[in-house]
């Protein structure tokens, strides 16, 4: 019998299907069974030619070089992320291991099993393919959405041929094609005209330019919004019984009143009188647990919850917790369970539901809430899976919880509460309106038990239809209508997510969410955090606590950018809406290209003949080479230099240095300065005042910064 050899995205994947696989023997960038060898990337191994790879010309910025757009499109093997001019050498030598293992004459099939998306798809494609070569061997394609033992071995046992994946992979190498057209033809050109300054680019993006337009918006819309002055009629009633209750004046079905004199007669006509209830509604309704997550929804709940949280770092945690055979795949747009899960899914909840107080209100049942095809694409939503975590990060924790207990909530009793709804007529006063009440009383907690959600009640005494009740008092209160909030990481999702579409917070179970599926959307599931992350970084945006905020760099681009197609919702919704329908097979690679080319090519034109104003000034940041202090190590002298506070004798060998990107500071949303560094270098140690918190807490502490014992590195302490 021959070898089948398996290719995984990253390492950590490949330890699992070894795991799975009972294989133990490790070697130099593989492992070997005796049927199976499992090699591994480190996500993309491969990457696009850059210009001046096809042109030597291209290595200068020039106007009329633009727009460029290659005959073919040519890979070379990724860049070293320092130093990109170089090779990145353990993606090469990697590279070299998967190649010769492919060619091993034993080897009779190859099964790629990358991330079953585009992504992954494009990932294991450009390795196996490299070159345009067919290998030897037959590809297949193992599609998982998890890696615990029970799916690995099931997924081996019912792979599909590759060929079979050509739309997802057409859909793949569509997105890297017009992302590199757009980003370096439209990037190269703006800055040339519009920025002064050339030490970095001004970056222009097919996904990055909408996403800075709906902050740009909501920001305009609380600038430009007046404030209005309105008022209500408050009246207390009281019943035999000498219990009181609350109604508003409504008339024509508003109450909120512009003029505060169409109120004060009624307040004035009312005082001490007798009134009757003229109308009383019980309802019983009942509330549905919210869906269960997909990766924007899990974002938008945990950066909303937790202080300090990103999307970017909501899916680093739960891309950690997933290679950990601990949840589904994160990177899903459903909401909803593929109904062939249904066996799976209840084997899950009764691990996880053993040691819970309120198990015996868990019951498992197939519901179209949770189970359901035509809501599913591609990836189910995220849960736990069957593997209890043993240990877990404070951070890890967070997510784990939120998507185990949005899991237990959907199989726990639907919550219902008792709303009461009454109408109070005064009597002997002749009014256009009456007084509406309302009471809430919730009667069945079920899944809000799960996050010990609390039901605020709003009592009403009991009451009949008819009963008499008096005024004892009545208040004219006036309010201003307030502006809209700036957006937060969790409602800019929300409108990248249905592409503007807006729906208000509550109506998650609405079928609106339909147009997420149908990927009319901006980004996918997997960029949309990449994409507000760097418009952090490249200075479009800013945050203040949770809100997102246009920076004056990001509101003249805005203002001032001519392509403005690239800021325009239903334009990029469309794009995304067409690669989403090359890999359901329905649209055509080469169509979408040609568009995206032309586009480019009439976007350079548009910016060539556009009028030439400044958007960005860039000073360069230059070392100061000031000296700060004597180097603790040999004496030397520490200066201010372009990366690095670090001392003068680096060609001698001395490495001290502290690095103004210091990891362990940033941690802790501190920078180091030039008066820190030379208290620390004259006292070993300095105060530093507004430190944060892993959860969003500031503090101050003392900081040394003091050699290893067991190497020649520095690291940081901190006392309080």
């Amino acid at each position: 019998m021959g070898v089948r050899l398996i290719l995984a995205e990253k390492p950590s994947v490949a330890k699992n299907i070894a795991d799975a696989l009972n294989i133990k023997t490790k070697k130099d960038g593989y492992f070997e069974g005796d049927n199976h060898v499992i090699t591994w990337a480190f996500g993309h191994l491969v990457e696009l030619y850059d210009a001046k790879d096809y042109d030597g010309k291209m290595r200068s910025w020039k106007m009329d070089h633009f727009p460029f757009i290659p005959s073919e499109f040519k890979y070379k093997v990724k860049s070293n992320p320092r130093n990109r001019a170089k090779t990145d050498g353990g993606a090469a030598k990697q590279l070299k291991t998967i190649h010769s293992l492919m060619r091993r004459s034993d080897v009779e099939a190859i099964i790629s099993a990358c991330d079953y998306d585009r992504e992954g798809q494009l990932i294991a494609d450009s390795i196996i393919y490299r070159g345009g070569v067919k290998p030897k061997a037959a590809v297949y394609r193992l599609l998982l959405n998890e890696w615990t033992q029970k799916e690995v071995i099931q997924g081996l046992e019912n792979l599909k041929p590759n060929d079979a994946m050509k739309p997802l992979r057409d859909a793949g190498v569509s997105r890297q094609w017009a992302d590199w057209v757009i980003g370096i033809n439209l990037t190269s050109v703006a800055t040339l005209k519009y920025q002064q300054g050339k030490s970095k680019a001004l970056n222009i993006g097919r996904v990055l330019l909408p996403t800075l337009k709906i902050i740009y918006d909501r920001d305009q819309e609380i600038k430009n919004f007046k404030p209005e002055d309105y008022f209500k009629l408050t009246v207390t009633f009281q019943t035999a019984e000498n219990r009181e209750y609350e109604g508003t004046y409504i008339e024509n079905k508003e109450d909120k009143f512009k003029k505060k004199e169409l109120l004060e007669p009624i307040h004035e006509a009312i005082q001490n009188k007798q009134a009757v209830i003229t109308d009383k509604q019980v309802e019983k309704k009942k509330e549905f647990p919210p869906f269960l997550f997909n990766l924007s929804n899990l974002q938008g709940f945990i950066t909303n919850k937790y202080k300090g949280w990103t999307s970017d770092k909501v899916l680093k945690v739960a891309q950690s917790l997933y290679e950990k055979k601990l949840i589904t795949y994160p990177r899903t747009s459903s909401m909803a369970l593929e109904e062939s899960l249904v066996g799976k899914t209840a084997h899950v909840l009764k691990v996880h539901a053993e040691d819970l107080p309120y198990k015996e209100e868990i019951t498992f049942m197939k519901t179209k809430r949770v189970f359901n095809n035509a809501k599913v694409e591609s990836h189910s939503a995220i849960i736990p899976t069957y593997m209890k975590p043993k240990r877990l990060s404070a951070d890890e924790g967070i997510v784990y919880t939120a998507v185990k207990n949005r899991f237990i909530m959907q199989f726990m009793p639907i919550a219902e509460y008792e709303e009461t709804r009454l109408i109070t007529k005064i009597l002997e006063v002749d009014l256009p309106g009456d007084f509406h009440s309302k009471g809430k009383v919730q009667l069945v907690e079920g899944w809000k038990k799960v996050e010990k959600i609390q039901s605020k009640d709003t009592l009403l005494p009991n009451v009949t239809k008819q009963e008499h009740v008096h005024v004892t008092g009545s208040e004219v209160t006036s309010h201003v209508t307030k502006p809209p909030k700036h957006h937060t990481e969790r409602t800019l999702l929300r409108v990248m997510e249905t592409c503007g579409k807006s729906y208000k917070e509550e109506d998650e179970s609405e079928e609106l969410l339909g147009s997420i599926l149908t990927g009319f959307s901006i980004g996918t599931a997997a960029t949309r955090a990449e994409t507000i992350k760097k418009l952090k970084d490249v200075g479009y945006i800013t945050t203040e606590s949770k809100h997102l905020l246009c920076t004056e760099l990001g509101n003249r681009l805005v203002e001032i950018f001519p392509v403005k197609d690239l800021f325009d919702l239903e334009f990029t919704g469309r794009l995304e809406k067409a690669l989403s329908d090359i890999q359901k097979g329905k649209a055509s690679k080469q169509e979408f290209l040609r568009l995206v080319f032309h586009f480019t090519t009439e976007s350079v034109e548009t910016i060539k003949r556009g009028e030439d104003i400044i958007i960005n000034k860039v000073t360069s940041k230059r070392a100061t080479n000031e000296v700060l202090g004597t180097c603790p190590v040999c004496g030397g002298k520490v200066t201010d230099g372009y990366k690095v506070f670090g001392c003068s004798n680096w060609k001698k060998g001395c490495s001290f240095a502290i690095w103004k990107n210091d990891k362990y500071l940033a941690s802790m949303r501190k920078k180091p300065t030039k008066t820190m560094v030379k208290t620390l270098l004259k006292e070993n140690k300095v105060f530093v005042k507004g430190l944060t918190s892993k959860n969003g807490n500031k503090f101050n502490a003392y900081l040394s910064y003091e050699k290893n014992k067991d190497n020649d590195y520095y690291s940081w302490k901190m006392e309080f």
